[in-house]
């Protein structure tokens, strides 16, 4: 039977409170009592992204996302989306660098479907894989491709990125999309193999979080995941380690088809779980978190250069994070300007730090977005299994803000020197070019497999 402890709220928890508990197969388990609404969520991360991916088979973590809503031993073909949504409830999926994630919310008295579901896919969905099904969802990723990144404006720009960030054979020099030509050399058995890999009840978090009675929750767990067995086939994810800056900048010019010339830029920062980190992503929100920020006020209010000025956060624990610029112009506006004045506002952020409003206002941002996170059951959910899965405690989930909160304008300051310096970053610059003559019968889509 699952073994735990008993709930005990933490000082900046906001009363929020968890237990923690493991089956006997290596299943870790998260319940969050809310009894605000009748409705409970569940999730279920497995410690499985594209980081842990090899060349020339890119792609396999971010297939087994649809694979996984394809049938299972006792759920055929779309029954799962037919029996959660007629049962009242939401689903889904996603798949990051660092892992994959599959939700649901329902109403409490449907709580018990929800689990035998997820337990049914992990411990049967072998039983539901052909090539069929191979088939299909391969399709449908490559026609997710198509239409997230190759044709829409600006579309291939994190992929650009990341590939200018972390380099060659790197485990993050990737993105989770995968390529086409990856995708189209899966086979079943790479499948096969990699569900039976990573799709373990050892290498998965699930919690529960909302209107439950934890006893009778965990009863359940036992009576539908219990006898799954656990894997042992798997490996440590390559070491994502580098340096903590680049040491020069590196550049790419993109000549497509956009509405306006762009800046983007990735800063390499501090691993995610660090003081450090959290001191990057307020020196971030300073500069570029929304419409009161020092970029957006000097290139779109004042110098009206641009139309769009933000900073962002791309939080990794097993590689350095990045601190993401877009800036997109205005009129006929050249890059070298808005990049001139991006670099004058970084250097002098780096040399004066933040005022005490700005770190006021960036604090009560980053604790604005934790409280909506953890203010739904679903969202709670979500970052009790992150904090597990990455940090290996899905307590610190709880008193996340209290750390933001701790950080000093000096350790803000210190960060943006450290780290938002032009010998730090990988760009991308687009440049519009006139679209391309439709009437010679050539196919949009020709060459995007290849």
């Amino acid at each position: 039977m699952p073994m735990g402890h008993t709930a005990t709220a933490q000082a900046g928890s906001g009363g929020l409170t968890a237990t923690e508990h493991r089956l006997a197969n290596g299943l870790r388990v998260v319940l969050s009592e809310d009894h605000l609404t009748p409705v409970a969520a569940v999730c279920l991360w497995y410690d499985v992204g594209s980081r842990h991916e090899v060349k020339g088979r890119t792609g396999l973590a971010h297939l087994f996302e649809h694979l996984m809503f394809q049938g299972s031993g006792q759920v055929k073909g779309n029954g799962r989306f037919e029996l959660v949504q007629g049962a009242g409830g939401s689903l889904n999926g996603t798949t990051s660098f660092e892992r994959t994630n599959y939700f649901e919310t329902m109403p409490t008295h449907q709580l018990e479907l929800a689990l035998w579901l997820e337990a049914d896919r992990m411990g049967s969905l072998l039983a539901a894989l052909d090539e069929e099904s191979m088939e299909n969802q391969r399709d449908v990723v490559k026609n997710e491709r198509r239409q997230r990144y190759d044709n829409v404006p600006y579309g291939t720009a994190f992929e650009k990125l990341t590939a200018l960030a972390y380099p060659e054979g790197h485990p993050y020099h990737h993105t989770p999309i995968g390529s086409m030509a990856d995708l189209d050399a899966a086979t079943l058995e790479d499948a096969q193999t990699f569900f039976r890999t990573y799709y373990a009840p050892n290498n998965a978090v699930l919690s529960v979080v909302g209107d439950i009675d934890p006893e009778q929750t965990l009863a359940w767990i036992e009576k539908y995941f219990g006898s799954i067995p656990s894997h042992d086939g798997k490996q440590p994810p390559r070491d994502g380690t580098l340096p903590g800056t680049i040491g020069e900048q590196l550049r790419e010019v993109v000549h497509e088809e956009v509405p306006a010339r762009a800046l983007m830029a990735a800063y390499r920062l501090p691993h995610d779980g660090t003081r450090e980190c959290d001191a990057a992503d307020l020196a971030l929100t300073v500069l570029g978190g929304g419409e009161s920020s020092r970029l957006h006020n000097r290139l779109v209010r004042r110098d009206r250069t641009a139309v769009a000025a933000g900073f962002g956060l791309l939080r990794l624990s097993g590689a350095p994070s990045l601190g993401w610029l877009d800036v997109k112009t205005s009129g006929g506006v050249e890059v070298p300007q808005i990049e001139a004045a991006v670099d004058e506002e970084l250097a002098r952020f780096a040399a004066e730090g933040p005022t005490p409003e700005e770190m006021e206002r960036a604090q009560a941002q980053l604790e604005r977005e934790w409280l909506d996170r953890l203010g739904t059951v679903s969202g709670r959910a979500d970052e009790l299994c992150r904090y597990a899965v990455l940090f290996g405690d899905p307590q610190l989930a709880l008193t996340a803000v209290r750390r933001v909160l701790d950080v000093t304008a000096q350790e803000v300051q210190e960060a943006a020197r450290a780290h938002l310096r032009p010998d730090n970053r990988a760009v991308l610059v687009y440049e519009p070019v006139e679209p391309a003559d439709e009437t010679d019968g050539t196919d949009a889509h020709e060459g995007a497999d290849k």
